[in-house]
């Protein structure tokens, strides 16, 4: 089936700006500053960014402020607080056509591959999967190892096999947790065939270590990053986005030389 991976792609590259974490982390990684949601937009905006990722409650009180500001719009369709423990599931709290009717050109699902509840999770990927390609949208899998399942497994197994799951799901884009170590990388990338392979952004970093690693994520074959703390927590978010983007879309050239 089609999809529009155009709209969120340039030159198969793409910097998103992820914003679901005040759901999944609840407000704990925000200030006075970013905890608004038209601070994010101002940033993706004036950064150039791909796309904005925002749960459906955001993407709806804000939905205009996005359509201004003329930056695709990727929709989380489910979603979970860290409040409760225990084997990880995150059910769908928001449509496929909904999310079409907040403007989405793409849409966004968590799988837990390890956890009891995977197979929950799998049956409600295939639903949304099979609509949205329908509709001609554009699906990424966020693929996260969780669970009982995952002990005695190593990392460059799990990454691997959070990769593979992406291809052999159907999403279009599977978004991963990079371990840090490039040759492990290069597998999963490889793992995920035609399943382009984006990185989760993480944690806070350092500047410096956020360009080393987005230096080596890019030249491991990924096609680009889903980043939100590493842009709206630090002082000056347009800058690293700067520095970012020259990485990612140099990597273009070099492929060409």
């Amino acid at each position: 089936m089609k999809t529009n991976i155009s709209k969120i792609l340039k030159k198969e590259r793409a910097i998103f700006l992820a914003y679901d974490q005040g759901l999944e982390h609840g407000p704990i990684d925000f200030n006075d500053k970013n905890v608004d949601p038209n601070y994010i937009i101002k940033i993706a905006k004036e950064g150039g960014y791909n796309a904005l990722i925002f749960q459906k409650g955001i993407a709806e009180k804000y939905n205009e402020e996005i359509k201004k500001s003329k930056i695709p719009l990727i929709v989380k369709l489910n979603g979970k607080t860290n409040l409760v423990k225990g084997e990880p599931i995150s059910n769908q709290i928001c449509t496929v056509e909904e999310a079409i009717k907040l403007g989405a050109v793409a849409v966004g699902y968590t799988l837990y591959i390890g956890s009891e509840h995977e197979s929950k999770m799998f049956d409600e990927f295939a639903e949304i999967e099979k609509e949205a390609h329908k509709k001609g949208l554009t699906v990424i899998a966020w693929i996260y190892p969780r669970g009982r399942g995952i002990k005695k497994h190593s990392k460059r197994e799990l990454m691997a096999y959070a990769a593979r799951t992406g291809l052999e799901i159907g999403a279009d884009i599977a978004k991963i947790q990079y371990n840090g170590n490039p040759e492990d990388l290069k597998w999963a990338v490889k793992s995920a065939g035609k399943t382009r392979v984006i990185i989760a952004g993480g944690i806070k970093k350092g500047d410096s270590q956020l360009i080393k690693q987005v230096k080596e994520i890019m030249e491991c074959g990924a096609v680009g990053l889903a980043i939100g703390r590493n842009i709206w927590q630090n002082k000056d978010p347009l800058e690293i986005t700067k520095k970012m983007k020259k990485i990612i879309w140099s990597e273009i050239k070099n492929e060409k030389k």
